[in-house]
């Protein structure tokens, strides 16, 4: 959108197309159809049950938000990292990071609903409006002000598209508040990960929200990590193929993910750091399909910086890596 010449903003156009494919022809793909009914049924797209959606911080301790009030931070988990037992490594090395951090913070719990992003995005806007209010009457409900969130969509979604909707709240994505930690010296990066990586920009935190400098700051900060880029980096940076709700969809070939392994693999480096659970999924499978887990692994960047972190607190040893490098 930033680079047409007359400004045209074609993404909101095209999810009003959808908007007229799903609401008034009822024509979606079969998978797409799928993540709505889930959605609308258990208010996740994944399908599973709404009452193992806080099952990943079982044996961490982490306070519900009800147990703590007063709490400066909500965290919002997301479905992802809820539901999703690789993308579950995201919210351990967090939760160690806050603690070590001492970040008063607490999580909905079963209270917290899908934010309705997948919905939006294919095109039922019906479906969205009504996961928004429920989830604006349960934050309401409980006076949350200030949120931090690691998934982009959560993110963008809470920050940028509730307020039309009567929810206001202070939003950070969890790579800008672990940046504000480790620049207040309240996190200590001192064990050395000697390794090389290339950070990846997922949609939704970069280009449409502008962050790129916190991500990347993080990773430099820590001793042995050489940062590289890929060609495609900030606003030149490419999707991952699960923007757009494409993460419920089959991807025709050739893959998305697997396209932008390649420029990941192009720079030799070892690692490829994330701050999106999707982009972690695309990278993941992207890398197994190409049988490349001996030369290259991905991690979120909270991973890496719980890895690095002096006194991390409990939970770190469920933070368990990607695959060695050779």
């Amino acid at each position: 959108m930033d680079q047409c010449p007359v400004f045209i903003e074609h993404v909101p156009k095209i999810v009003e197309m959808r908007r007229h494919l799903v609401l008034d022809e009822s024509r979606m793909p079969r998978q797409a159809e799928t993540a709505l009914r889930a959605i609308e049924n258990v208010a996740n797209p994944y399908g599973l049950s709404q009452q193992s959606r806080a099952d990943w911080a079982a044996g961490l301790g982490v306070p519900l938000i009800s147990e703590r009030p007063d709490a400066e931070y909500l965290y919002w988990v997301g479905c992802a990292v809820a539901y999703d037992e690789r993308a579950r490594t995201i919210a351990t090395a967090l939760v160690a990071i806050l603690r070590a951090a001492r970040v008063d913070f607490a999580i909905l719990g079963t209270e917290e609903r899908c934010t309705g992003d997948p919905a939006r995005r294919i095109g039922n806007e019906y479906l969205f409006q009504e996961r928004a209010r429920q989830n604006i009457e349960a934050l309401d409900g409980h006076r949350v002000r200030r949120i931090v969130t690691s998934c982009p969509h959560c993110f963008n979604t809470l920050a940028n598209e509730y307020p039309d909707l009567g929810g206001h709240y202070q939003v950070v994505h969890h790579t800008v508040l672990i940046d504000q930690l480790i620049r207040e010296g309240r996190i200590v990066l001192d064990q050395p990960l000697e390794e090389t990586v290339t950070y990846h920009d997922s949609c939704y935190l970069g280009r449409w929200n502008g962050v790129f400098t916190p991500p990347r700051d993080i990773l430099e900060r820590i001793p042995g990590l050489r940062l590289v880029e890929m060609g495609r980096s900030r606003r030149e940076g490419m999707c991952c193929g699960a923007g757009g709700a494409r993460m419920w969809m089959e991807e025709d070939q050739p893959r998305v993910n697997h396209r932008r392994v390649e420029q990941a693999m192009e720079t030799e480096a070892t690692r490829v750091a994330t701050a999106c659970p999707f982009c972690l999924t695309m990278f993941e499978e992207g890398i197994a399909a190409r049988q490349a887990e001996q030369r290259v692994a991905v991690d979120d960047v909270a991973v890496y910086v719980a890895r690095s972190m002096r006194l991390p607190g409990p939970g770190l040893s469920e933070v368990s890596p990607g695959a060695p490098s050779s």
